[in-house]
């Protein structure tokens, strides 16, 4: 696998399962502050990953995750890359939770286990950049 380019990005992250019949929140979105959010809807429910302060009420709530991405954009013919990085925060027994955009893979840590997480992917020969 190629070596890769990390960016653990600022602020806490909440994901959110909001009933199947919900309606897409409509406020999540600040252009003031830009970040992260992704609205996913399964015929199960409703996911939302958003910055901690931003949940939509009305759903179950799972907060203390921090936002790891990787730096693109990716081609869409590049394979591997959400397996190795998987691979890797499994062999340091760290739990995540991934999605991808057009651009790129992002992946969510819990915070207690931020610190293992770069570890990790440094051991494994990627750069990681911490926020400022």
């Amino acid at each position: 696998m190629k070596r890769l380019a990390i960016d653990v990005r600022p602020g806490d992250y909440s994901v959110v399962r909001l009933p199947a019949d919900a309606p897409v929140p409509a406020d999540l979105l600040d252009p003031a502050e830009p970040a992260l959010v992704s609205v996913t809807r399964a015929p199960e429910e409703l996911s939302v990953i958003c910055p901690t302060g931003r949940e939509p009420s009305g759903g179950v709530v799972e907060h203390g995750w921090r936002l790891m991405s990787v730096r693109g954009p990716l081609e869409f013919t590049l394979t591997g890359v959400i397996s190795a990085l998987a691979s890797e925060l499994a062999a340091a027994g760290v739990a995540l939770f991934s999605l991808s955009t057009f651009d790129t893979d992002h992946i969510l840590v819990r915070a207690v286990e931020l610190d293992r997480a770069v570890k990790a992917f440094r051991d494994a020969g990627h750069e990681v950049g911490l926020p400022a």
